[in-house]
C-alpha cells in the first residue's frame, strides 16, 4: 500500500482525471515522485468501477483502492447489506475478507467482526478504509483465515466464506474445488460456529451442492435487473429434513418468494388450457435457478402455458410476481405468423422451434422499446407469437 496515493495533490489529480483515458495515463509520465502512472491508472479505474456498485466508498474522500479485480470480484453494497440480514448472534468472523464490503456491512449488523484476508496488502487497505469509514469494531488479520480458525479458541456467533473457484477448465463447478474448502472443513466451521454463512457463484448447481454440503438449512437466491449475482447457503448445527428456499431480487423494491424444496416436488403444475390472455409473466432468473415451476403458478395465483415452458398467465395483474409481467395484445397461431406484414417488437424466445436471431432475419421483424414478441409454446394451441406490451420490468 503506497501511502502517498492518499496526499492531498494526489487525490486531487484521481478526482480531475476521472473521465480520462486510463490507459493513457498509465502509459504518461507521473507528475509525482512517488506515485507511478499505473497506480494512478489504478485509482481511478478502480474508483470508476464503484460509482454504483460501491458509493458509500465513492463518494467518502480518502478511500484507498486496490487492484481493479478486488473490485470487480468484491460484493456489491446492495448484496453486503442483505447478506447482513442472515446472520445471527454479536460475534462474527469473515474468513476471506477481501476489500471488506461485506465486512463493513456485517459490522453494522454485530457489535464484533473479525476480517480475514491472505494478502498483507488488501488487508492493510480494507483496514485503512474502514477508519475513513468511520466504523471501529472490525479486527483486521492478515492472515489465513481458515488456518486462524483452526488455532484460535475463540468461536463466533456466524462464520461468513466466500471461497474462490480453482482452475478447473473442463469441469462442473462444485465446492470442493474451491479454497478455502467448505466440504473438507465443515466439521471445524461447525465446531466454531452456530451459523456459517457460505457465498457461491450462481454457477453451482442447488442439488450438487446439496449433495456435497451437509445442515443446510436454508439456500438464498439473490438476483439485481434480472441477473443472478449470489447463492448463499446457511449451515447450521441441527439438520432439517425440509430445506427452505428464498429467491430475493434486489431492484427499486425487494421482492422475495420463498418455499420448503419438499414442497415444490410434491406440487403438480397448474397447466393453462385455452389461449393465453390479460396478462404474461416471465419469473426473474432467480426464481428459475430455484426450480419452483408449479409453486410459482401456485402462489401467485398463475397457470403455465405448458410443462415445458416457463412462463404464465393471468386475467390480473399482480405486481408482486419477481420478474417481468406484459400486457398481451393478441395470439398470433403459426398459420397466421405466415401472413404477418411489418411486425414490430423485441423478440423472446421461450421453449420455441428456433433462434431469436433467426426469427428477427426470417419474418424481418423490427425492434421496439414497449413492445415484444414472444415466440413460445402452449398446450392449447402449440406454437404461437405473443404480441404484447411490456408493464414490469422487474
Amino acid at each position: 500500500m503506497n501511502k502517498h496515493i492518499l496526499d492531498k495533490a494526489v487525490q486531487e489529480f484521481i478526482s480531475q482525471h476521472l473521465n480520462d483515458d486510463v490507459h493513457k495515463i498509465a502509459m504518461a509520465k507521473s507528475p509525482f515522485k512517488d506515485v507511478e502512472a499505473r497506480e494512478l491508472a489504478n485509482q481511478i479505474a478502480a474508483k470508476n468501477k464503484s460509482v454504483k456498485k460501491l458509493s458509500t466508498w465513492y463518494q467518502t474522500e480518502g478511500i484507498y483502492y486496490p487492484p481493479l479485480l478486488s473490485i470487480e470480484q468484491c460484493s456489491s453494497e446492495t448484496t453486503a447489506a442483505y447478506k447482513a440480514k442472515l446472520v445471527i448472534g454479536d460475534s462474527l468472523i469473515d474468513l476471506t475478507g477481501g476489500f471488506g464490503v461485506d465486512s463493513h456491512y456485517f459490522a453494522k449488523a454485530v457489535s464484533s467482526v473479525v476480517h480475514c484476508e491472505i494478502n498483507p496488502e488488501l488487508s492493510e487497505i480494507a483496514a485503512h478504509n474502514a477508519r475513513v469509514l468511520g466504523q471501529d469494531n472490525v479486527n483486521f488479520l492478515a492472515t489465513d483465515g481458515l488456518a486462524y480458525l483452526q488455532n484460535t479458541k475463540a468461536t463466533f456467533d456466524t462464520i461468513y466464506i466466500d471461497p474462490a473457484r480453482r482452475s478447473s477448465a473442463g469441469k462442473v463447478f462444485m465446492l470442493k474445488d474451491c479454497t478455502p474448502n467448505v466440504v473438507e472443513h465443515l466439521d471445524l466451521l461447525l465446531q466454531k460456529s452456530s451459523r456459517i454463512i457460505v457465498k457461491t457463484a450462481p454457477l453451482l448447481d442447488l442439488s450438487a451442492g446439496l449433495k456435497e454440503l451437509r445442515n443446510v438449512t436454508e439456500i438464498h437466491i439473490v438476483s439485481i435487473k434480472n441477473e443472478c449475482k449470489e447463492l448463499l447457503w446457511i449451515i447450521e448445527k441441527q439438520e432439517v429434513s425440509n430445506v427452505k428456499i428464498t429467491c430475493t431480487t434486489l431492484n427499486e423494491s425487494e421482492k422475495s418468494f420463498s418455499f420448503l424444496k419438499g414442497d415444490e416436488e410434491a406440487s403438480l403444475p397448474q397447466i393453462l388450457t385455452q389461449p393465453p390472455s390479460g396478462y404474461l409473466y416471465e419469473p426473474d432468473t432467480a426464481l428459475l435457478k430455484s426450480g419452483a415451476f408449479n409453486l410459482i403458478g401456485l402462489t401467485y395465483g398463475l397457470k403455465k402455458l405448458n410443462t415445458q415452458t416457463q412462463l404464465y398467465s393471468s386475467e390480473q395483474i399482480n405486481q408482486q410476481f419477481p420478474g417481468r409481467i406484459f400486457k398481451i395484445n393478441r395470439i398470433i397461431s403459426s398459420g397466421e405468423l405466415k401472413k404477418e406484414k411489418q411486425l414490430v417488437g423485441n423478440v423472446i424466445v421461450r421453449n420455441y422451434r428456433d433462434k431469436a436471431e433467426n426469427l428477427v432475419k426470417k419474418y424481418k421483424i423490427k425492434p421496439d422499446n414497449h413492445r415484444f414478441l414472444i415466440f413460445t409454446e402452449s398446450k392449447n394451441d402449440g406454437y404461437i407469437v405473443i404480441d404484447a406490451t411490456i408493464e414490469q420490468h422487474y
